[in-house]
């Protein structure tokens, strides 16, 4: 840390909607003073961007190696959600966040996480109740109780739900929302429980009824779910109930950039710079109570440099008066990665794989099938009339419905399975061990035999993601929690990109193939999902059958 500087440049006031020229002295990390003067470097001075919710993750890294990255890109503090790596390791996952980000200099900001398991239609690693929801609050490392992806017990009044909450608020900590699809009187009683965000809005409507019901909305853009183009308008209509956030980002993606880039587009669509702005560096730290600065006397000197207010091309970070960042270098450094994990069956067979029709005479099946959609994390439901071979229903890769499944990954279990439209896979089969939330082994594929290797390829590296072409198979490990690499993040990041291509070689269209499979799992977002236990109607909040 440098004790004492000070820098010159063009001061941006978000508060007070100004930029004037100014010296700003730095004392011991912190802002001593802003003085406002004549003429001042052209460069200008301005808070760093927050990511206001995000699965750390999935960017498949470490917190010290997203941070090495995400600094680049002016990003100073995350509001980081553990949920992922707790579905599977449980406190012990959240220790291993909080501990491998205190290495870095990097805000990371967690929370505790509200459904460990998400649901009880899934089977996952770890449980965290209510009890040890009380505990995780009360560490000073815990800022709030993340995303209550149980609204249905929300509204029903579930008693452990309603335990969580109540000591979120008990002690003076917000509590994260996340209900798709959520309107009108349900979206006020949501709110009304204690509920202060939500993520998942997909449309100006969805948006609207939750701000009336006093919810500040995050505008999200990852690399599955991309809601930017139809929530940018509240950066209008709702200024100061508006903030950025990720919620999952990829490493090839996240290496292209971040907060930045939501913020550089959202003024070029000709969205005022100070709403823009309030809601990717203010309206985090006030909302949450983070302890990052923004550019007043007497706060952590949290700052970014930038060469204009339109490109928004990054010069320097500070984080705690400290130069991270100089001419796109980072002097984050690389910290051992030692893995933690929770994975335990053997390998599987062919037959394993086979979905067996209820009559086995019968030539063709009408059968449910998954929608995927392109973008988002929703999906619809429909039918198709499929083939029956040897008692066995097939896939038709000219309908474009594929074959879906679940593996257990914490005990042996039979496969669960169904049928998915919009993979657009023409041969061989994708798979992974993240699979949102439960994280148990998710894969789409044409045939048997590729499924069965590209699951395979996952068990024998306890965790990764994998791509089985026909006659080879290739996999990308992930040996943390078998969900985030042991590598930096250009490797990592080259790695994905190199499955990304084999993916949309084999026929995907998909944006992120990869992103969107591990949603297929999530049976707390509409419509129609399929977990280790079976076909889920998120709708009717009940399995049916296939």
């Amino acid at each position: 840390m440098q004790s004492s500087f000070f820098i010159s440049g063009q001061y941006v006031d978000i508060l007070n909607r100004t930029v004037f020229p100014a010296n700003i002295q730095v004392e011991n990390g912190k802002i001593l003073s802003v003085e406002k003067v004549e003429k001042a470097d052209d460069h200008y001075i301005l808070p760093g961007f927050i990511d206001a919710h995000i699965h750390i993750e999935s960017s498949m890294l470490v917190p010290t190696e997203f941070a090495a990255i995400a600094v680049k890109h002016g990003t100073v503090a995350t509001v980081s959600d553990p949920h992922e790596i707790a579905n599977v390791c449980g406190i012990a996952g959240v220790d291993y966040m909080i501990e491998n980000a205190g290495h870095s200099p990097l805000k990371f900001n967690f929370g505790a996480p509200s459904c460990v398991p998400a649901t009880t239609f899934e089977t996952a690693g770890a449980v965290i109740d209510s009890n040890d929801i009380k505990a995780l609050l009360q560490r000073k490392e815990i800022k709030y109780l993340t995303e209550m992806m149980n609204f249905p017990g929300v509204l029903f009044e579930d008693r452990e739900v309603m335990l969580k909450i109540a000591a979120a608020k008990a002690l003076g900590k917000p509590v994260d929302g996340h209900a798709p699809g959520l309107r009108g009187k349900d979206a006020f009683r949501y709110a009304a429980a204690g509920i202060t965000t939500d993520h998942e809005c997909v449309s100006i409507e969805e948006a609207n009824d939750k701000l009336a019901a006093g919810m500040n909305i995050l505008i999200r853009e990852g690399s599955a779910a991309k809601n930017y183009t139809a929530l940018a308008p509240l950066l209008k209509s709702h200024p100061g109930k508006i903030m950025f956030c990720s919620d999952d980002k990829h490493p090839d993606e996240l290496c292209k950039g971040h907060i930045n880039l939501l913020v550089k587009r959202a003024v070029a669509e000709g969205y005022d710079l100070f709403n823009v702005l309030y809601a990717s560096c203010i309206l985090p730290v006030l909302h949450y109570g983070l302890d990052v600065g923004y550019l007043l006397e007497g706060q952590a000197a949290d700052f970014i440099v930038v060469k204009d207010l339109k490109e928004f091309e990054i010069e320097q970070v500070y984080i705690d008066g400290s130069l991270i960042v100089e001419n796109n270098k980072s002097f984050i450094e690389t910290t051992p990665v030692k893995p933690i994990n929770h994975f335990s069956i053997s390998p599987l067979k062919q037959e394993d794989f086979q979905l067996k029709s209820k009559d086995r005479n019968a030539e063709t099946a009408s059968c449910k099938i998954i929608d995927a959609l392109d973008g988002q994390l929703i999906t619809n439901a429909s039918e198709a009339i499929l083939k029956v071979a040897d008692g066995n229903i097939i896939t038709d890769i000219r309908q474009d419905v594929l074959k879906i499944g679940v593996v257990n990954r914490y005990n042996s279990a039979p496969v669960s399975m169904g049928f998915i439209r919009n993979f657009g896979l023409q041969r061989g089969a994708i798979a992974s061990s993240v699979a949102h939330d439960s994280h148990n082994i998710v894969f789409v594929g044409v045939d048997d035999n590729a499924i069965c290797e590209a699951v395979n390829a996952i068990i024998d590296c306890k965790g990764g993601i994998s791509i089985c072409d026909g006659t080879a198979t290739d996999v990308m490990p992930l040996p943390v929690a078998g969900l985030m690499s042991d590598k930096d993040a250009f490797t990592a990041a080259a790695q994905y990109e190199k499955m990304d291509k084999a993916a949309k070689a084999l026929g995907s269209k998909l944006t992120a193939p990869f992103m969107t499979l591990s949603f297929m799992a999530l049976p707390v977002i509409p419509s129609l999902k399929i977990t280790d236990k079976g076909l889920f109607d998120v709708d009717r909040f009940d399995f049916v059958t296939l």
